[in-house]
């Protein structure tokens, strides 16, 4: 018999195993020597009331084998001759990959990018000297934008797939075990290369391949059969099938499917900015104390309405984190948040942002599916430009934004480049303008404080999800129309972080296990 009970834990007791383990064979009351053991299975923060606790939820085997979720996959030599190519070496691409490599199926792996120690030039050259390196960035290279943004693993539907087999492979290559239990888990930037590291060694050890500086410039089809793609303009590779694993930024790759005439759709995203407070505020107002116990984490927030028929939403809310240029070309400015492991910055930020629709890019309609792609490039343009043509963030205290005044000066920010004081009214589009202001009332109502001297919001949050959805088959998940071609991930309008980018990587390598277990 398994029983599942929940027990109530006080934050400096959270790590006392046998304290935890004190309250658990209460709570179960059966006969001690019955019981054969037990493992955490959730572990949560409640600070609805006064004073915040933690809550466990455990599995309690009663007389019989103790069976812990921890079962890694196995790996095996890539013998066959069955090669796919996958573009993009992001959660999507490398955990396609893995997969694969269960079967003993080689692959391929073409990334624009550098590998995760070398793109830290390039993450210093954009954040000390404004130079934004297009194919190596906070966007591209080795892990995608997942390794340098945060690490949170909140996806926990098993809808789309398996979230535990995600989780354990993340521990399997260096995470820490209570990414697994945490309800919110969270690796860091700190922690996330060496773990991208570890699995690229395991692609490498099992006979995968993984290719670096190496951009996709065409595709090589007969007629609606793709058999390969063209790298860096002269390098022809071939494989059995392609998996379109780019990401939400390699806009150079939605333009190459349109001109090849390949079907692509334009697709709903986000917009706005990050909004930075104090990290004490939001702890104050989350655990109900002007001073965080030592026992509890930086605080988070998830906030959302509905304004004017539109969504605005808390996104990507970073507690102890810092904002950070993710440009990935010249003439643009995008912003994103990242934490390391501890969470210790003093500031915290989101991403704020309004639902776009079709409504807004009607001056780009000839554009035709690129249309909401090029209503992105223009808003972040203009923030470029506002900030004076470098990765220099316009920005503006909360209530100056309301009243519609240029702040006379700025709070400190953790954003190193630097931030000009702007009327970001100016730089947003209105329909994004009016619903953000309507949305900080409601927001402060819920979270005390988020309309504040100390708050302020940079320009621009834009790349939420891909501007541009790439159809495929519900079945297959195969592009409908060219044969072999496999669109994945966020980069193709199929998921919304590092665990769903993943799953749908797990999901694409699988349907393509099933083809050619068919033939």
């Amino acid at each position: 018999m398994v029983k599942e009970i929940e027990i109530v834990v006080k934050p400096e007791d959270s790590r006392n195993n046998e304290k935890i383990k004190a309250l658990i064979l209460k709570e179960v009351k059966e006969d001690r020597t019955k019981i054969t053991g037990y493992y955490i299975s959730k572990r949560s923060i409640d600070a609805r009331s006064k004073f915040p606790i933690y809550r466990f939820k455990a599995l309690v085997f009663i007389d019989e084998d103790v069976v812990t979720p921890v079962s890694p996959p196995e790996y095996k030599e890539a013998l066959q001759k069955k090669r796919v190519i996958i573009i993009g070496a992001g959660p999507a691409g490398i955990f396609a990959a893995l997969r694969l490599l269960e079967s003993g199926i080689k692959p391929i792996i073409f990334e624009r990018g550098k590998d995760v120690r070398t793109r830290r030039r390039d993450l210093r050259a954009i954040m000390q000297f404004h130079q934004v390196n297009p194919d190596s960035n906070y966007c591209f290279g080795e892990g995608g934008a997942g390794t340098y943004s945060d690490g949170k693993l909140y996806t926990r539907s098993d809808k789309r797939g398996n979230v535990l087999k995600i989780l354990n492979i993340l521990v399997m290559h260096g995470a820490d075990p209570d990414i697994i239990v945490d309800a919110h888990p969270h690796i860091g930037s700190n922690k996330l290369p060496g773990i991208v590291t570890a699995m690229r060694e395991t692609i490498l050890n099992y006979g995968g391949e993984i290719h670096f500086d190496s951009r996709v410039t065409g595709i090589i089809r007969d007629g609606d059969i793709i058999k390969g793609v063209k790298v860096n303009g002269v390098e022809e590779h071939f494989g059995d099938a392609v998996i379109l694993a780019t990401g939400h930024s390699a806009r150079d790759i939605y333009y190459l499917l349109h001109d090849e005439n390949i079907l692509i759709e334009a697709k709903p995203f986000a917009l706005g900015v990050r909004i930075e407070h104090p990290q004490s505020l939001i702890d104050e107002s989350r655990y109900h104390s002007k001073i965080r116990s030592e026992f509890l984490p930086a605080a988070s927030y998830s906030l959302t309405c509905q304004v004017a028929g539109r969504g605005v939403y808390s996104f990507c809310m970073c507690p102890g984190g810092i904002i950070v240029p993710a440009s990935s070309a010249p003439g643009e400015l995008v912003l994103n948040g990242m934490s390391v492991s501890r969470r210790d910055s003093p500031f915290a930020n989101s991403g704020f942002v309004v639902e776009v629709t079709p409504q807004d890019w009607n001056q780009f309609t000839k554009s035709g599916a690129l249309a909401a792609l090029e209503y992105q490039k223009m808003v972040e343009l203009s923030a470029w430009e506002a900030g004076g043509k470098t990765q220099t963030a316009p920005a503006q205290r909360v209530n100056d934004f309301l009243k519609g005044k240029i702040s006379s000066s700025l709070p400190k920010s953790s954003y190193i480049p630097g931030t000009v004081s702007t009327d970001l009214n100016e730089v947003l589009p209105v329909e994004i303008s009016r619903r953000l202001k309507e949305s900080l009332k409601v927001f402060d109502s819920k979270l005390k404080g988020y309309i504040s001297a100390d708050a302020q919001m940079l320009a621009v949050e834009s790349r939420t999800s891909s501007p541009v959805r790439i159809p495929r088959d519900r079945t297959t998940l195969m592009h409908p129309q060219i044969k072999g071609l496999y669109p994945c991930g966020e980069g193709a309008g199929y998921a919304g972080g590092i665990v769903s980018a993943a799953i749908d990587g797990e999901n694409v390598a699988s349907a393509i296990l099933n083809v050619s277990s068919n033939r």
